[in-house]
C-alpha cells in the first residue's frame, strides 16, 4: 500500500508488498525491495538500497548527504540490507565518494536517535542504543551491542560480540568478545554472558580470557602479548580472529 500523500519519485524501484504511509518522501534514484514499511515522515534519500522486510520509522532519514568537508556532491550510496528496524529520527549518510559506500548488513536494531556518517559498515545483528553517533569510516562487526549515547570517533573498529556500556567515548578500537566500560573507555572483561547465551563453549570462553589477560594484564608489549598467546592458547577460529583484529588495527586497541 502507497499512500497518495506519500511522495514517490516516479524513478524509485518498489518491491511488492510495500507499505508507504502518508507524508513520507522517496526520492529518486532509490530501491526498496519487498515487505519493507515506511512509516509517516520518514525520508529515503537519493542513492539508497534497501533489501527486503526492513521497517523504518517515523522522521528516519536514510542516504543524507555525508557530512564530510570531502564531499563534492558525487552519486554515492547507501545499502541496506534485510529485516532491519530503523527507529525515529534516526540520520544514516551515504558515501562520501562515488567508488564508497555505507553499509547496514542483516537484523539490526538500530534505536532513536541514533547517527551512522559517511562510509560506515556495520555487520549483522547489530543492536546501537539510543542517541549513539558513529562518525564515518566506522566498522562494526557481527552482533555488536552499543548502549545509549555512545560516541565513536572517526574510523574506529568494534569487533564482533562485543559489547559497549552506555555513555562510552572512544578513539580507539575496541577487540571482539569483550565488554568495554568506564571513562576513558578500558576492557573490562569477557562479554562471557552473551557469549554463553549464544552456544559458545565454555572452554573456548575460558581461552578469550587468557588471551585477554596476556594482553592487558601481561606486563608486556601488544606485539609480544601476540606472540605469546600463539605459544600459550590453543588455537581456535575465535582466538585466531582476535589476534588478527589485533594486527589489523591502524588506530590501537583501546586499554
Amino acid at each position: 500500500m502507497i499512500s497518495p500523500l506519500a511522495y514517490v519519485d516516479a524513478s524509485a524501484k518498489i518491491g511488492k508488498n510495500v507499505t508507504i504511509y502518508p507524508f513520507a518522501y522517496i526520492d529518486k534514484n532509490v530501491e526498496i525491495g519487498d515487505d519493507c514499511e515506511i512509516m509517516p515522515y520518514a525520508s529515503v534519500m537519493n542513492g539508497t538500497r534497501m533489501g527486503k522486510g526492513n521497517r523504518i520509522f517515523q522522521n528516519a532519514v536514510l542516504g543524507a548527504e555525508p557530512q564530510d568537508f570531502r564531499f563534492k556532491g558525487e552519486d554515492s550510496t547507501l545499502v541496506i540490507g534485510d529485516q532491519n528496524v530503523i527507529r525515529e529520527n534516526v540520520v544514516i549518510n551515504r558515501a562520501t565518494h562515488g567508488d564508497g559506500k555505507t553499509q547496514i548488513g542483516n537484523g539490526n536494531f538500530i534505536h532513536e536517535g541514533v547517527h551512522i556518517s559517511h562510509d560506515c559498515h556495520i555487520g549483522n545483528h547489530c543492536v546501537i542504543g539510543y542517541g549513539s553517533k558513529l562518525s564515518g569510516d566506522c566498522l562494526l562487526e557481527d552482533c555488536v551491542i552499543f548502549g545509549g549515547n555512545i560516541l565513536a570517533s572517526q574510523g574506529c573498529r568494534v569487533g564482533c560480540w562485543s559489547m559497549i556500556q552506555t555513555g562510552c567515548r572512544f578513539r580507539r578500537d575496541i577487540p571482539p568478545y569483550i565488554v568495554a566500560a568506564k571513562e576513558p573507555t578500558s576492557y573490562y572483561g569477557i562479554n562471557a554472558m552473551i557469549l554463553e547465551h549464544e552456544g559458545f563453549s565454555d572452554k573456548v570462553i575460558k581461552h578469550m580470557s587468557h588471551a585477554y589477560r596476556i594482553i592487558y594484564q601481561g606486563n608486556t608489549s601488544l606485539f609480544d602479548a601476540l606472540l605469546m598467546i600463539k605459544d600459550q592458547v590453543p588455537m581456535s577460529e575465535e582466538i585466531q580472529h582476535i589476534m588478527d583484529f589485533i594486527n589489523a588495527s591502524k588506530l590501537g586497541i583501546i586499554r
